[in-house]
């Protein structure tokens, strides 16, 4: 088959690059797309995934409406020269307007119910939507439920082995305890609603009075005066530093979910919520959901309980029981995607 993948978020290219090799590997021709943007292309790059890159979606409202619709143009254009089989993305806005041009099948991966207006867009031409069991939302007859999540298809212990030399890279000695604290900008489409930590800055010293390091990463400025907690690691070292961390903060469900199948306690400090970190939180205690309004205090206190009390969980056994559950999501997208043939 050709086979032809848009990558249009960093990440959709973690969770595509061991798909394209398996696809690869099965004999088929892959052609991977991606969204302009430099932590995407680094990504991509890092692992060895041959990519065109395509200028993507700007700011809302209007720039990045208009954004997208110049990214489907230009890879409608490219697949109507592939003449694809098989379409594929995560959200699938793209694939699925443009399979249907180009007389391809469309399968699209998601586990993200508040994206209502990607979904709105991607679902009724989309051929199959994969999506985790514990998503809450009835696609219909197209969906295709598997026990597991997304974060598990470039995290399973098969595929990834955490390298400790990122340690190093953040100044880190090997017992010394720290957190990561990820803060982001609420500019997709599906985050416009979004709130999540009221002062950062709070946040951090709340952490730090436990006696942990406390290691921000975020998309836009860290506030005045905590400057020097910001890290600088390569896109690609991000999972090595969050599965040596004894604890992780974080606005957005992809890094909370990353984290809690890598064995690290995980805070969801955010207005949204989805069925992936309920499910996390509720059957396997690697994830703890903080939504209301005083979702920063009591997040903090949670914090600073597990960083204080550290020793009496078990992070590693809840984990293994995660993955004792779960299918393998590659495996999943792999069959699903030759199957649309």
């Amino acid at each position: 088959m050709d086979v032809l993948i848009s990558v249009q978020h960093p990440a959709h290219a973690h969770f595509y690059r061991y798909v394209v090799r398996e696809l690869q590997s099965r004999g088929h021709d892959v052609h991977v797309f991606a969204r302009d943007e430099p932590i995407i292309r680094a990504l991509l790059d890092a692992h060895g995934v041959d990519h065109e890159a395509l200028p993507g979606p700007g700011s809302p409202p209007g720039p990045r409406a208009v954004g997208q619709l110049s990214y489907e143009w230009r890879l409608f254009r490219h697949a109507a020269g592939i003449g694809p089989d098989v379409m594929t993305a995560i959200g699938g806005v793209s694939v699925a307007h443009v399979s249907t041009l180009v007389g391809a099948r469309c399968v699209v991966f998601t586990d993200t119910e508040h994206a209502t207006l990607t979904n709105a867009l991607a679902f009724p031409l989309a051929d199959t939507v994969c999506t985790p069991t514990c998503y809450r939302n009835d696609v219909g007859d197209k969906q295709r439920r598997y026990d597991g999540c997304h974060e598990l298809a470039y995290l399973h212990p098969d595929r990834f082995t955490p390298d400790p030399s990122v340690l190093d890279r953040v100044d880190l000695d090997a017992d010394q305890r720290y957190a990561v604290l990820r803060s982001v900008a609420a500019d997709a489409f599906h985050d416009t609603d979004k709130e999540g930590f009221d002062d950062v800055g709070d946040v951090i010293d709340s952490l730090e009075e436990t006696g942990a390091r406390v290691l921000v990463t975020a998309e836009g400025d860290v506030p005045v005066g905590y400057a020097d907690r910001r890290i600088d690691v390569q896109p690609h070292q991000m999972h090595d530093l969050l599965y040596y961390a004894d604890l992780f903060v974080g606005e957005g469900a992809t890094m909370v979910t990353e984290s809690a199948v890598l064995g690290t306690p995980a805070l969801y400090v955010s207005s949204l919520s989805s069925g992936v970190t309920d499910c996390l939180a509720e059957e396997y205690g690697l994830v703890f959901d903080h939504h209301g309004e005083q979702r920063q205090q009591t997040g903090i206190e949670t914090a600073v309980e597990l960083l204080e009390r550290d020793d009496e969980y078990d992070w590693e056994r809840r984990r293994v029981e995660l993955l004792a559950d779960v299918e393998d999501p590659l495996d999943v997208a792999v069959n699903e995607i030759c199957a649309a043939n």
